[in-house]
């Protein structure tokens, strides 16, 4: 009898195939996440074990040398340990490893201090901080220990020099770098140190030396500030090298703060960028007397018209031509841009032509130093014929929030967008205040602005006043700034770009606003006095649309010589008339016109 075999038919699924290959895979990860997470620990293990292996020996030698020899070769006190410029090398682990300390004096405040004049022997005892730097993962480790003598502290105190480090409102700057050189003594110092939390740091013991030490205070993202010394190039610095004499206190200041950008556009008449315009590019702040100035340099505008200036301090930056093709026809802002900390802005020139002879007339405020637009500047020449101009740019005005809330765009002068329901808008005489509730004020109050259309994309920015500028000191008035070109998005902001600051001065500069065609203001009122209110009469954007220039015209191809008269009219305003002009090349004459 045969017997019968039956196979079954029924085989392996497509779908049986990619459960297996998923559970396949997920089992591989899993496998390999564990693998590599010993790895990871096994080499976290053996880096820390290499790290306490290298920091007890290293320790150990700076223990065990006698007191007078703890030191570094470049350092105050020196001696013969290792320092940042001259770290030890090593090779342990497959890794290499540079190796160096750190070493100062402390003078205790418990037996008083030198620098108040209460300890005549600082050099209670020594810090030494050591570094183990893994080069390989650009690492780090750092560890600190104190060493005191075994006798009685030594009267041979040398100097000290006291630093502080601040911003550019006075406030401290903690963590700053602070290198001390000087390459006059033998052997040389080499610092580097880092201010505490109040922006300080006290070097003391010292060697005696004149004018020779270099000192540097720098932070990440910060401007640099810095001692210069003697030389033919500056002969008379405005912070020389410190001179440390023994037994005296040495006290430099410097003022650092975050690095900010500029971006000047060489324009013509209509917009249009010119490439190829040499700028000389001048700061205010200065480095030696008379005249040795901080930032002083030469650019080119590239093809779109621009020079970029990245990364540079705050200050008070200038521009001339060294292209003798071209003069200035105007510039937004005027003459000069004022850079805060951690900001960006824009400097535009318009430029044209150069004739033999021209005048550039600028009409400012006298009480508040901002552009008039819209002046009427008539030249007269000295055959009696006159030329007419009108100073450019606009003016966005509201002195009036009686209409009430509720208006988006700003169609009505006396409505505004929204209020937060703490001010009061229709007491006589009218102006913005806080609400007040009985007999008190309340303490906080904001209303936003409806939206102001300036036209155009190709808008800058110039000043935001508002009246009165003096308040009750025990009142506030503030604002923030939002712009757009969606007419939807607005972030407001104070002068430093963030929603962390406000404008606080009137007349202030507007900063990162440009090129933005919608506008509104955010006001805040405060008080700290139940019984009082800061009041807000008036408000004043001034801006520039396309090319013009704000609160300029000009007048060129002129025949030159004397006997030329300018008068300025503007609603009011007092009539200005500057008699007598003599206008020789390129002339710029700036009027102050007083309400």
């Amino acid at each position: 009898m045969k017997q019968k075999f039956q196979f079954s038919k029924k085989g392996v699924t497509l779908i049986e195939i990619l459960v297996c290959v998923a559970i396949f895979s997920i089992l591989s990860l899993t496998v390999y996440g564990i693998f590599v997470s010993i790895i990871n620990g096994i080499s976290y293990y053996r880096e820390r074990t290499t790290i306490s292996f290298l920091a007890n020996q290293y320790m150990e030698i700076a223990k065990n040398i006698p007191y007078a020899d703890i030191g570094t070769l470049e350092g105050n006190p020196h001696g013969n340990l290792p320092d940042l410029p001259n770290p030890t090398n090593v090779l342990m682990n497959k890794s290499d490893y540079q190796i160096y300390y750190a070493v100062s004096y402390v003078d205790d405040p418990a037996d008083g201090t030198f620098v108040l004049g209460t300890d005549i022997a600082p050099k209670d005892y020594k810090q030494v901080k050591l570094y183990i730097k893994n080069i390989n993962k650009n690492t780090e480790n750092s560890f600190l220990t104190n060493i005191s003598p075994k006798g009685i502290e030594g009267s041979d105190s040398g100097g000290a020099l006291y630093i502080k480090v601040f911003d550019a409102v006075g406030e401290p700057v903690s963590g700053a770098t602070i290198t001390i050189k000087n390459n006059s003594l033998n052997p040389t110092i080499n610092l580097t140190r880092i201010t505490d939390s109040d922006g300080n740091w006290i070097e003391v013991g010292l060697p005696n030396s004149d004018n020779s030490y270099s000192i540097v205070a720098q932070k990440d993202d910060y401007s640099i500030d810095k001692t210069y010394p003697i030389s033919p190039e500056n002969p008379y610095p405005t912070k020389p090298d410190a001179t440390i004499s023994n037994g005296q206190v040495t006290k430099v200041s410097f003022s650092i703060d975050k690095l900010s950008n500029l971006t000047f556009y060489t324009l013509d008449q209509v917009c249009s960028p010119i490439s190829e315009v040499g700028l000389a590019i001048r700061g205010a702040k200065l480095i030696g007397t008379p005249d040795v100035f901080k930032f002083d340099e030469i650019f080119t505008s590239n093809s779109s018209g621009q020079v970029f200036l990245n990364d540079i301090e705050w200050d008070n930056y200038t521009p001339t031509l060294t292209e003798t093709s071209y003069m200035i026809y105007g510039s937004s802002p005027i003459q000069e841009v004022s850079i805060l900390p951690d900001t960006n802005q824009d400097f535009t020139l318009i430029l044209g032509p150069k004739t033999d002879n021209s005048l550039l007339v600028i009409v400012k405020d006298a009480s508040t130093n901002n552009s008039v637009e819209g002046a009427e500047v008539v030249l007269q020449l000295p055959d009696s014929s006159t030329l007419t101009g009108f100073t450019n740019g606009s003016i966005w005005s509201q002195q009036d929030w009686s209409g009430g809330s509720g208006q988006t765009d700003f169609d009505d002068s006396t409505k505004y967008y929204q209020d937060d329901g703490n001010v009061s808008t229709n007491e006589i005489p009218l102006g913005l205040r806080l609400l007040k509730i009985g007999n008190e004020y309340v303490f906080l109050g904001s209303l936003i602005s409806s939206t102001f259309d300036t036209g155009t994309n190709s808008t800058s920015y110039t000043t935001l006043t508002w009246k009165p500028t003096s308040q009750d000191a025990l009142t506030e008035i503030k604002f923030q700034i939002a712009v757009n070109n969606d007419n939807e998005t607005w972030n407001f902001m104070g002068p430093d770009g963030t929603d962390e600051t406000y404008y606080t001065v009137s007349g202030t500069t507007i900063n990162n606003a440009d090129n933005h065609r919608y506008i509104r203001y955010k006001v805040f009122l405060s008080t700290t006095d139940v019984l009082k209110t800061p009041v807000l009469s008036s408000v004043n954007v001034n801006y520039v649309s396309g090319c013009s220039t704000p609160g300029q015209t000009i007048f060129t191809g002129l025949a030159g010589g004397s006997g030329h008269q300018i008068t300025v009219n503007m609603d009011g305003y007092q009539e200005q008339i500057i008699p007598d002009l003599k206008i020789e090349n390129y002339n710029v004459l700036s009027v102050n016109l007083s309400q």
